[in-house]
């Protein structure tokens, strides 16, 4: 085993993924290297999900496994929203974990390590402060982006500050916090350079940059200095937007700047204006239907992706049914769907848990159900047209990438007939449409004409 290696689990959502990829380059830069063998690591270190209560199930289990079989001069971690937002109570649940470390502080991990090699520490050393600062200056020049082929995640803020009921990330991650914008153009220079072809920004709420910086309409004006900053990154992305604060300005830069794809996940969470309310939510459903209409409007090929909740205390029939019959109406693009998980110390404990696991599952089949049903007729609607795929994988004979409708991980996947570079965006034909995915065969250019491979 050698001293100088480490292996890091990243566990939750693409937003952990930029931390995780974060601590790995000032573990590097200390002379670390990272292994995928936990069994060849000295440091062992688990990014945990404390989101809800799958997401801790799965971390706890990931720091069990890892905690058994460590041997003699290993140094276990547990790092993340888990630890911020629960911290002894993770070791008390996990015995072998030697180092605990949260989301305000991340950037402390090589201290940490430094800490717990040089000092004897028959208990866990805890390192979870309550102030936050992880932006400009304070990141110690790490690259806040996770790169995975020709795509990035770059996380331009981080923390929330919306009252959301059921939510713990504020409790986690603190109140919202803007990067410097010249931080973010600076970056994303940064890995133009590297061969990146698609940004995604992310923040709890991207809709909500700058407000802490005092710039007004933030996310246009971003993505105004971006689109500048880099002329020829191919695509930009926008995620996690929160109703009420699509702007109009928003709407025209999105239609305007044609590398910002016409895409774009806004979580609405309900459709039931009293639901909505008791969940500490936006619940002007009208204007949900002013601004999609307005939106599909200025950008007509405009894809939209959302989440919902069901089995929130208090969802009757009625409730519930104003839901299906919004999904109905409105036909997006891609849906997720989650059923209601308690979350303590949220300002939703008083409500409780009330509605009957199994009523939320047979919520959660219906509207799932539903939506497959859209989603394939949607799909179906891209057949016989041209769509550019971003080609990220080979695999039996086809080619495996993304369309602009399709967030990584999370949506679809286009299928295509033949092997092509690894990385390109590729003009494809779609020939055929399943629930989720498309298949179809890449247009060449031949004599200054288009013609399809077959």
């Amino acid at each position: 085993m050698n001293t100088q290696t480490f292996h890091l689990v990243s566990l939750g959502c693409a937003k952990n993924t930029v931390d995780s990829d974060s601590m790995a380059q000032l573990l590097m830069r200390d002379g670390y290297k990272g292994t995928d063998n936990p069994e060849d690591a000295s440091i062992l270190i688990v990014n945990t999900c404390g989101f809800i209560g799958p997401a801790k199930k799965e971390s706890y289990a990931v720091l069990r496994e890892l905690a058994t079989n460590k041997t003699d001069g290993q140094i276990l971690i547990a790092a993340g929203c888990l630890t911020q937002r629960y911290g002894a109570e993770v070791t008390q649940k996990v015995s072998g974990i030697d180092g605990v470390l949260g989301t305000r502080r991340w950037m402390d991990i090589v201290q940490l390590v430094h800490n717990l090699r040089g000092t004897k520490h028959p208990e866990p050393l805890y390192h979870l402060p309550q102030h936050s600062k992880t932006v400009g200056t304070d990141e110690q020049n790490t690259l806040r982006a996770s790169v995975t082929g020709a795509s990035a995640y770059l996380k331009v803020a981080d923390g929330c500050r919306r009252p959301c009921a059921f939510c713990a990330i504020p409790l986690i991650k603190g109140t919202a916090v803007s990067r410097p914008l010249e931080t973010i153009l600076d970056e994303a220079r940064q890995l133009r350079d590297l061969g990146v072809r698609e940004l995604i920004l992310i923040a709890q709420d991207t809709t909500d940059y700058g407000h802490d910086l005092g710039i007004k309409e933030g996310l246009a004006k971003l993505l105004e200095q971006l689109t500048d900053a880099v002329p020829d990154m191919d695509w930009i992305r926008i995620l996690y937007a929160f109703p009420g604060y699509v702007t109009d300005r928003l709407i025209d830069v999105m239609a305007e700047r044609k590398q910002i794809l016409a895409y774009l996940d806004m979580p609405l969470q309900h459709a039931h204006p009293k639901t909505l309310y008791r969940m500490k939510r936006p619940s002007n459903i009208e204007w949900v239907h002013k601004t999609l209409s307005k939106m599909r409007t200025a950008i007509p090929d405009l894809a939209i992706r959302t989440t919902f909740i069901v089995g929130y205390p208090g969802e009757t029939d009625e409730e519930f049914q104003a839901l299906v019959d919004f999904v109905e109406e409105i036909r997006f693009d891609r849906m997720g769907t989650f059923q209601f998980s308690f979350e303590e110390n949220t300002t939703s404990a008083p409500l409780g848990d009330p509605v009957p696991a199994a009523l939320k599952q047979e919520r959660f089949e219906q509207l799932m159900e539903l939506q497959q049903g859209i989603s394939l007729q949607v799909n179906q609607t891209y057949v016989g047209k041209t769509l550019d795929v971003l080609v990220e994988g080979f695999d039996n004979g086809l080619s495996i990438g993304r369309s602009y409708r399709d967030a990584p991980e999370i949506d679809g996947l286009v299928f295509v007939e033949d092997k092509l570079e690894l990385g390109k965006i590729v003009p494809v034909r779609i020939t055929g449409a399943m629930t989720y995915d498309l298949a179809g065969v890449p247009v060449v250019q031949k004599s200054g004409m288009v013609e399809l491979s077959l």
